[in-house]
């Protein structure tokens, strides 16, 4: 997409540091994304490196012109390359879930101070997934033999995952047929890995039924497992008001940004915050208090459940340091720029590396460990605090918006149905009757290769102004939380029948979901329809989509290769990995769809994606034969009855 007037962000906040940064000679990834331009053989994966007698690069506009050293044709190293960032990005959730498992345990035997079991609700529920029993057994005992169930999946080498039973039988079935069904979390990515090796796997359609078999390890499997584990660790979200951009930064106290993507050190740290002898030393320091705030994911996860306000979305922590206010970053794992330390030596800013897999050369190793979670924190805290005084002269954004965000699938359920009466009716009823017309998730990264915010934003207006309701998670929830979408005012921007149903329940037309992780809450929600009944028997049939604006991440490509498996379509931009082989982009965009019900799509223009969407989602509510508006039904006594409580 063009950037208008060429400026690099549609973000005010963004575009007042970049200013400051280009007079005073600071670079960015904006900076380095004008002068590291994209490879065009690499970016259309047309190139193999899985070897030493390469890397062979093959011409994107002559595909089958040459064949690789090993005679490897242009579509097989593309469904390879491909194949690579869906196991990457598996591997990168499910080792969040996996470490949320055995924190999990930990809390439930009581191992690790300041972890608990929250949410014994929901527990019970998550429970019944595994088959683990629950009367007349304390919370903490379920909550172990759930914990050590689930750890058991990262490397169970046959059977199924249990949570790919939540989706509809139609749905099992299909996966079934298919060959995909993942049977242990790790050993999808194993035998992805291993397939991908030079010599192995030389089939692009076997390859990439891999890669689907692979990708449902993360959205069925590692990601669903962290955010249900997660929520009955630390409480599943609720609706709850909060602040976002860099404006939530204060001058009179000390800045602390959380960065990453794994809440279990956040959340310790927000406990920490608190601490009388902690706020006490920061305001000997000079300081009012101790300011929280996130970045990326694990700021979205202190976000749902705490009201931390949110600094800003993944191009935007190089903007944080550069507002001179920031006393320390704490960083865990993903989406961390390895310029943070070289930048803040610019400043007074301590960059604080806390996860042994991550770390940075410039920045301060603090490791975390769960079993002392709450002395770590407090010294990460007190690095921070005893640097305010270093401080010197600030320039905060004054932009400041508000907010909601924590619609997890259960309170979406409580929100439409009632406090008494959780239920999918009255979505699927307003999605029947039209005036809700579909539901789309709008998802994902930044890149600075496309102008900052503005895919996410322009596509999402145009959505919610064609009736269609938005769930989105991610940095994508992050941009339009700052754009002032996430508010229910912002329903005057909606179309007459979304409009309505946001007035009369109270709530925005863009419903904040949680960190890419949870991208799982919507594969339930999307089952949850399909069970409640009236838009068809799979997620197929739903007038439902996925997209990514502004995507940059391989678990991106897993996320979007898991809900394709799971029946939707699913559209990215900025720029697609197999442009260098139109078979294998023929197979992913339109044989997926013959396959699983469910394709990839590429559009980098954000009004031209909004069509294609509105389209798919007219096509799935004229094959449902709802196309045409509905009258409002009044319910009589009899059919209130009929209500299940």
């Amino acid at each position: 997409m063009p950037q208008e007037n060429n400026k690099p962000s549609i973000c005010k906040s963004s575009l007042e540091i970049l200013d400051w940064a280009k007079k005073n000679g600071m670079e960015t990834a904006f900076d380095r994304a004008q002068k590291v331009k994209p490879c065009p053989i690499g970016a259309s994966g047309s190139c193999c490196k899985n070897c030493a007698m390469g890397p062979c690069r093959f011409n994107p506009k002559k595909p089958d012109e040459v064949k690789g050293v090993c005679g490897a044709d242009i579509h097989t190293v593309a469904a390879r390359n491909f194949a690579r960032m869906v196991a990457s990005g598996t591997a990168a959730h499910s080792d969040h879930g996996r470490e949320v498992a055995k924190t999990f345990i930990a809390a439930a035997r009581k191992e690790v101070p300041g972890y608990e079991i929250k949410d014994e609700a929901k527990l019970k529920q998550t429970a019944a997934f595994y088959n683990v029993k629950t009367e007349g057994r304390k919370k903490e005992e379920i909550a172990e033999e759930l914990g050590v169930k689930c750890l058991a999946e990262f490397g169970q080498q046959d059977g199924i995952l249990q949570m790919t039973k939540r989706a509809p039988a139609k749905r099992q079935e299909l996966w079934k047929e298919k060959g995909v069904t993942p049977r242990g979390i790790d050993r999808e990515v194993v035998e992805m890995m291993h397939r991908t090796h030079m010599g192995v796997d030389m089939d692009y359609k076997n390859i990439m039924q891999q890669a689907t078999r692979c990708a449902m390890a993360d959205g069925w499997g590692g990601s669903m497992i962290a955010t249900e584990l997660q929520d009955i660790m630390f409480g599943t979200p609720v609706p709850m008001r909060a602040k976002a951009n860099l404006g939530v930064l204060k001058a009179d106290q000390v800045n602390v940004i959380i960065h990453g993507h794994e809440p279990l050190l956040a959340e310790m740290i927000v406990r920490a915050s608190k601490d009388p002898e902690l706020v006490k030393l920061a305001k000997e320091k000079g300081a009012r208090g101790i300011n929280l705030s996130g970045m990326c994911c694990t700021g979205n996860e202190i976000l749902l459940r705490h009201g931390v306000p949110i600094a800003g979305n993944f191009l935007q922590q190089e903007l944080a340091i550069l507002t001179g206010a920031v006393e320390a970053m704490i960083v865990d794992v993903q989406c961390v720029m390895q310029s943070l330390p070289s930048l803040a030596q610019c400043f007074h800013t301590k960059i604080i590396t806390a996860n042994p897999k991550a770390k940075m050369q410039g920045a301060q190793h603090i490791e975390f460990h769960e079993h002392d979670a709450v002395n770590i924190t407090k010294k990460m805290l007190t690095v921070a605090i005893e640097n305010y005084p270093k401080r010197g002269k600030v320039r905060i954004p004054k932009e400041e918006v508000d907010m909601i965000a924590g619609f997890s699938h259960e309170s979406i359920n409580y929100m439409l149905g009632g406090s008494f009466r959780g239920s999918y009716r009255p979505l699927n009823d307003n999605i029947i009757n039209g005036r809700i017309r579909g539901v789309v998730g709008v998802v994902g990264c930044n890149n600075p290769r496309v102008q900052h915010d503005s895919g996410h934003v322009n596509l999402v207006k145009e959505l919610i102004g064609n009736d269609i309701l938005v769930v989105e998670t991610g940095c994508a929830a992050i941009a339009c939380a700052k754009d002032g979408l996430l508010i229910p005012e912002a329903a005057s921007m909606a179309g007459k029948g979304l409009r309505e149903v946001c007035e009369t329940v109270g709530m925005p037309p863009v419903l904040h979901c949680g960190s890419c992780v949870d991208n799982s809450r919507i594969l339930i929600a999307c089952s949850e329809m399909v069970r409640e009944g009236g838009l068809g028997t799979d997620i197929s049939d739903l007038p439902v989509a996925g997209v990514a604006p502004e995507w940059m991440s391989e678990k991106a490509i897993s996320i979007g290769q898991y809900f394709v498996a799971s029946g939707a379509l699913v559209a990215f931009g900025v720029t697609w990995p197999t442009l260098g082989s139109p078979e294998l982009t023929k197979h992913l965009f339109e044989e997926h769809e013959k396959l699983y019900k469910g394709k990839w799509a590429f559009e980098p223009d954000a009004g031209k994606m909004a069509a294609m969407i509105i389209d798919h989602i007219n096509k799935k509510r004229e094959a449902l034969g709802i196309s045409k508006a509905q009258e409002r039904k009044l319910f009589d006594m009899e059919a209130r009855r009929s209500l299940e409580v």
